[in-house]
């Protein structure tokens, strides 16, 4: 299984445990994403996780195709 199958999938597991919590999917995603940019930290500068979080942002339409792919 890929790496970003296995996220797909944590991540359904994830919303779903959240929702018998009482938490919506929103909230659970905003805590997700802040445990991610934890990880991040381990091992990258704050300029390169803002860098990677801009690139994603600029192409949050899946319907265009990137202008490059970071490695």
């Amino acid at each position: 299984m890929s790496a970003y199958k296995l996220a797909k999938v944590v991540m359904a597991q994830g919303i779903e445990q959240a929702a018998g919590e009482g938490y919506d999917e929103q909230a659970f995603a905003r805590a997700m994403m802040t445990e991610v940019i934890s990880v991040y930290r381990r091992a990258r500068s704050m300029d390169d996780i803002a860098s990677e979080l801009k690139f994603l942002a600029d192409n949050l339409d899946e319907d265009e195709e990137y202008a490059f792919m970071r490695p």
